[in-house]
């Protein structure tokens, strides 16, 4: 196995692999620089996920996949330019253990071996059972993060939360909307907060600006007014933070081009 001394990540949520593949996310990879990216949302079986993707896996990509066991639902993967030297599926929760939510793969890099993770947290919905969910799922993966904080680790992925009022430009009008709600952010202020053991990458490279938001409502004129949320992240060890020398959120020029409600965000570490 190859050992990059450079790695370069992406990740995006493709809001459905089958759709994505026919409105642009193959030409998307086929120009990609990364090395490694990765999918949630899916919504596609291991066959099904195959097939959509198969040009680039032609050209030489390695696909690792965890989907969901309800047809049509979440799922996530992770593709490498070199096969993995493992893949785990799951954090150890038997609730979420066939949801589709969450894989890991490790990887060769000049750091040393390193963890790249795959993750789709629950969107959740106030006062229903999706929002129990979501609260479930934020402490069962909180405690799995505190377990492997000392681990060289990239968490890639939809969050589903917008952080602080700088991630969410109509924050206001959002303040009782999950994604937004004060003890999801407080969960996310636990793991990247100032003196916590991770860190939020794009936050470190961008501070004190707004955004860069990652996702948009297909509604209305969010994308052109550039309403938008920044839900999804690359979370590392405060160490590995250090290592990232670029990032940059892959906004479609025009509303027409998008292939996902969700833009990759990727970051080059050195």
């Amino acid at each position: 196995m190859s050992i990059a001394s450079s790695l370069t990540v992406s990740t995006v949520n493709v809001n459905g692999v089958r759709a994505a593949a026919k409105k642009g996310m193959l030409a998307w990879l086929h120009s990609s620089e990364a090395d490694v990216v990765c999918l949630q949302e899916t919504r596609a079986d291991d066959e099904q996920l195959a097939k959509a993707l198969a040009p680039v896996l032609d050209e030489g990509w390695h696909l690792s996949a965890a989907c969901s066991a309800v047809k049509g639902r979440n799922g996530v993967a992770v593709l490498t330019r070199t096969a993995p030297a493992a893949v785990r599926v799951g954090f150890g929760d038997d609730e979420f253990a066939e949801a589709g939510r969450y894989i890991e793969v490790d990887i060769a890099y000049s750091g040393g071996p390193l963890t790249v993770a795959s993750l789709y947290l629950p969107s959740g919905d106030v006062g229903t059972p999706r929002q129990d969910e979501k609260d479930r799922f934020l402490k069962s993966f909180g405690d799995y993060l505190g377990s492997i904080a000392n681990r060289p680790q990239i968490i890639c992925g939809d969050f589903n939360i917008a952080h602080a009022e700088a991630d969410i430009k109509n924050w206001r009008g959002n303040l009782k909307s999950s994604g937004f709600l004060p003890h999801e952010r407080e969960w996310l202020s636990g793991l990247i907060g100032d003196g916590q053991a991770w860190a939020d990458v794009i936050r470190v490279l961008n501070p004190g600006v707004e955004g860069p938001y990652t996702w948009w409502s297909y509604r209305g004129k969010a994308f052109d007014n550039d309403a938008g949320w920044r839900i999804d992240y690359h979370i590392t060890s405060r160490v590995l933070a250090g290592r990232a020398s670029g990032a940059r959120v892959e906004r479609a020029p025009t509303y027409d081009a998008r292939w996902s409600d969700h833009a990759p965000v990727t970051v080059r570490y050195a």
